[in-house]
């Protein structure tokens, strides 16, 4: 995990839009002890984006990952994510994971790869998630990589990891704990299939307009909270509250 507290920085790979004008933070889980660090930018109150939204074929393909489906609903988020990224698990630990949860049956909740240069885990962790998603185990992936993201992501000081090796070992550990075929898994993870999957994603997000990450689209439309929005809490809050309003529509 990088010790970088400033990620709106030049270099960064996490443009202002992209971190939704509010939040970015390396974060400790608060329930084992961690602090939050907060990175914001200023920007206005939140308010509908101009212009037509985001044309949702764009941002869901017939092969994308599921964590929630409701094929009734009207509501679908799409999540453009970079596995290694400090925020994008951030937002997993205090946000997404407790969403999938409450939202179950409700909405569609779809993640797309978006993997960044700066990141030298993010592509294999994609390609391990793509791996599983083809034994139909994507979500048993998803959760063990963001859940053990300490283990794989980060150095025991705080940086971000550049160690292929031993996350591939873990990233195999989880495939095997989650019942997957472990010969089928290797096979798959840097296969033509997964890799092209990922520059798929990667593309269709940069179309879209996809700087960073994460990167969250409601119905089309970028969720972008206001500069009120200082805290994990608040996020939560703001993000549920679009959730509901486009429910009620």
């Amino acid at each position: 995990m990088s010790k970088n507290k400033n990620p709106l920085t030049k270099g960064s790979g996490l443009s202002t839009n992209v971190i939704l004008t509010a939040i970015v933070a390396v974060v400790a889980v608060a329930v084992i002890g961690g602090v939050l660090w907060f990175n914001r930018d200023g920007g206005s109150a939140p308010e509908e984006p101009a212009g037509p939204p985001v044309a949702a074929e764009l941002l869901r393909k017939p092969d994308s990952n599921l964590l929630v489906e409701s094929p009734e609903s009207k509501v679908t988020v799409v999540e453009f994510l970079d596995y290694q990224c400090p925020a994008c698990w951030g937002y997993y630990t205090n946000m997404t994971k407790q969403v999938e949860a409450d939202y179950e049956g409700k909405i569609n909740f779809v993640v797309r790869n978006f993997p960044l240069d700066m990141h030298p885990l993010a592509r294999p962790a994609a390609q391990a998630a793509e791996a599983a998603a083809l034994q139909g185990k994507f979500k048993e992936m998803y959760h063990a990589i963001y859940d053990n993201y300490e283990a794989w992501g980060s150095t025991p000081d705080g940086q971000v990891s550049s160690d292929v090796a031993k996350a591939k070992g873990l990233f195999e550990q989880y495939a095997q704990q989650a019942g997957l075929d472990l010969e089928k898994f290797r096979a798959d993870v840097n296969s033509p299939q997964v890799n092209a999957k990922i520059d798929a994603d990667s593309a269709d997000g940069k179309q879209a307009g996809v700087e960073g990450t994460p990167t969250i689209f409601i119905n089309g439309r970028q969720f972008k909270p206001g500069d009120d929005v200082q805290s994990w809490e608040q996020l939560n809050q703001a993000f549920r509250s679009k959730l509901d309003a486009e429910l009620a529509k």
